[in-house]
């Protein structure tokens, strides 16, 4: 028998969510499910750049609705829910996208040199601005774990969805510096495999991307000298660490989001794949 490859794919008049939809990577994710004929419901904080991917879905003839809705207020989130499924319907795809670093929460240098501890131009660990900490361990964790908790009970509820989380490359290895952030996207990796076995009985699958650099503007403080604005001493490191030698771009991440949403991936739950150019792969 022929397989019908384009039906494998196929997310035609699937209901799908996406938080931080407005943002660089989600935007591409949520146009490209547009465009792929799925019902795209944009989640983000911003109404006005959930509105504008929105409006770009419909007007290349698609079907899509904007939210303004706050990933750690499940009352917001709720609203979001209800208002979907009286007009759509109960989802069946679910992408956590909305994530990010807080510059605060981050160490200024790679290592720790005793001479120079309590320097505050390094900003070490013991420096560190705990609010900054929190802050970017609720967004990714706590911000793929409500989102779920509120809109997965629907797709539970008639057996079938999937569900696409966003790790990082910091989950599989801690990143120097983004020590909270690596380790929030390594708790939403964690949770990812956990979720995974917890609904295996529901016909739910639970799987997460682990992108790769991607020069979006949350990346750029730490790639781009301010001043010279070219690549800093750790955008180089990257690179020689990256065996395609680039930054990936947002569209590289469609096929992935694609695969692990369809029918594709049917007996595929529970893991992180890596869209990265290598650089996970990469050793000396």
């Amino acid at each position: 028998m022929k397989t019908d490859i384009a039906a494998l794919f196929d997310v035609t008049d699937k209901i799908a969510v996406i938080t931080g939809g407005g943002g660089d990577l989600c935007s591409v994710m949520a146009r490209a499910l547009g465009d792929a004929g799925a019902r795209v419901a944009i989640l983000d904080l911003r109404l006005e750049a959930a509105k504008a991917v929105a409006d770009s879905i419909s007007a290349a003839g698609g079907k899509a609705l904007a939210y303004a809705c706050d990933v750690l207020d499940a009352k917001s989130l709720t609203a979001a829910y209800d208002s979907l499924v009286s007009t759509w319907g109960k989802p069946d795809i679910l992408i956590n996208g909305a994530g990010g670093n807080v510059p605060s929460g981050s160490t200024k240098a790679e290592f720790l040199e005793r001479e120079k501890l309590g320097d505050p131009e390094l900003r070490d660990f013991f420096s560190l601005d705990f609010e900054g900490v929190r802050k970017t361990f609720d967004l990714n964790f706590l911000g793929t774990f409500l989102p779920t908790k509120i809109f997965a009970r629907g797709m539970v509820e008639q057996g079938s969805g999937c569900i696409l989380n966003i790790a990082s490359m910091g989950a599989l290895t801690p990143l120097t510096q983004v020590g909270a952030y690596s380790a929030a996207k390594a708790a939403v990796a964690n949770f990812t495999a956990w979720l995974a076995v917890h609904f295996a009985h529901t016909g739910v699958r639970v799987n997460a991307l682990a992108p790769g650099f991607l020069l979006t503007e949350q990346l750029k403080f730490l790639h781009v000298d301010q001043g010279t604005g070219g690549p800093t001493p750790r955008a180089k490191k990257v690179m020689a660490h990256t065996p395609m030698g680039r930054y990936g771009v947002p569209e590289e991440l469609i096929g992935g989001v694609l695969y692990l949403v369809s029918g594709a991936s049917s007996f595929v739950s529970g893991i992180v794949l890596p869209i990265d150019g290598g650089f996970s792969s990469y050793s000396i």
